[in-house]
């Protein structure tokens, strides 16, 4: 059959590569064509084709929306062209809702030519709803022939709107207990090719934009500053121009790794982690962490008013309490930084009890293997509205 990924974010890119193996199992003769990322490219092969690299849509942010508007309405054209030419067995999307519910409404309202069947829409890893823009629901419903969920407490959520959805654990886990294994090995040999000392080291995950970047890795640099004894590490992303980084390391002690997130937090004795899926995946490694965030003025000012959770990070939301500090925007200050991560070290006073919570937390994210369970499902459904046999 052939498929149509959506995947507009580098935690999309991951996720995104996880759920295609799993469709490749399942059915041996896809197809698949999708917007993501190298991590898709490589788990595709010979079966996918790369329209558009996320590093190429991703926007975060209210103001930064704002003053891309007219790229982004290109973007849709295209993509809306590429879907009807394309012609899919189904359109996947992955979170990236703002892009990816007008492509879910493309499909359901586009005529399409006489003897053609409309592709089938799956939507995994849903919206954030229950944190803002709860609308969404109604279009989801309308739209979303079948809706893909990664969080427990989103089952009884999207049921009380009429959406019966599908869960089968968190891909997350997948991609921990798969990238894990592998960054564990060979501590000395990652420390020698990445010009390392013998300090503990503490990780600095600054974020996947460069708008991320800006905000936040001048705060975390002079974080470093009261650490002598540490030897801090951001964890870069190819995608972004090296000089981005170099402009606020430069004068610092601060080293650079580039692509190897998940290694340089198997070394890690704590972490200074933005929010978003890292703050997941730091936790499921079991790496003591603060949340730091600063953002434009406007998309912090936009975001009190609209978003109505506690928290900000995915690891407290699904622990329903705070497990990790959070300091946001006027409380990332590296005074307060300094206490926070001090106390959350080897030694610290809420050191023990987050290793707890963080063994806690993988209990309630589920085992391994969401990713083939949900893609296995995916082909079940459209073999069965295909009226396929195998």
């Amino acid at each position: 059959m052939k498929y149509y990924i959506i995947a507009g974010e580098a935690s999309g890119d991951l996720h995104g590569a996880n759920l295609v193996k799993g469709l490749l199992a399942a059915d041996s003769e896809a197809e698949i064509r999708f917007w993501g990322g190298d991590k898709m490219v490589e788990a595709a092969g010979e079966h996918g084709t790369l329209v558009r690299h996320y590093k190429e849509a991703s926007i975060m942010g209210f103001w930064e929306v704002l003053k891309n508007l007219r790229r982004i309405g290109r973007q849709m054209r295209f993509c809306r062209e590429d879907i009807a030419a394309y012609y899919p067995d189904v359109l996947i999307l992955i979170d990236y809702p703002g892009f990816n519910l007008r492509m879910a409404e493309f499909v359901h309202e586009h005529v399409w030519p006489t003897g053609r069947k409309r592709p089938e829409v799956f939507y995994y890893i849903a919206p954030k709803v229950w944190a803002w823009k709860e609308k969404r629901v109604v279009r989801i419903r309308k739209y979303v022939d079948k809706l893909f969920i990664i969080f427990p407490f989103e089952i009884e959520y999207f049921r009380r709107h009429g959406i019966e959805a599908f869960y089968a654990g968190n891909p997350l886990m997948d991609s921990v207990a798969e990238r894990s294994s592998v960054a564990l090995e060979g501590a000395e040999e990652f420390r020698r090719e990445n010009g390392l000392d013998d300090r503990p080291i503490i990780a600095l995950v600054a974020g996947s934009r460069g708008s991320e970047i800006r905000y936040n890795l001048p705060y975390m640099v002079a974080v470093s500053r009261r650490f002598p004894e540490y030897q801090f590490v951001v964890t870069g992303v190819s995608w972004l121009d090296r000089a981005l980084y170099d402009r606020y390391l430069q004068g610092s002690d601060v080293r650079f790794v580039c692509d190897r997130t998940y290694e340089t937090m198997a070394q890690s004795a704590a972490a200074l982690v933005t929010s978003g899926t890292a703050t997941l995946e730091t936790a499921l490694l079991r790496v003591p962490e603060v949340v730091c965030f600063r953002s434009s003025a406007i998309s912090i000012w936009v975001a009190k008013r609209l978003v109505k959770l506690r928290f900000i990070s995915l690891v407290n939301l699904v622990m329903d309490r705070e497990v990790v500090r959070e300091l946001i925007q006027e409380d990332f200050v590296p005074e307060r930084a300094e206490g926070e991560l001090r106390a959350v070290l080897p030694g610290g006073e809420k050191h023990e009890r987050m290793v707890r919570d963080f063994a806690e937390l993988r209990e309630a994210m589920g085992e391994p293997g969401a990713s083939v369970r949900v893609a296995t499902e995916m082909v079940r459904l459209l073999n069965e509205k295909r009226g396929n046999t195998k």
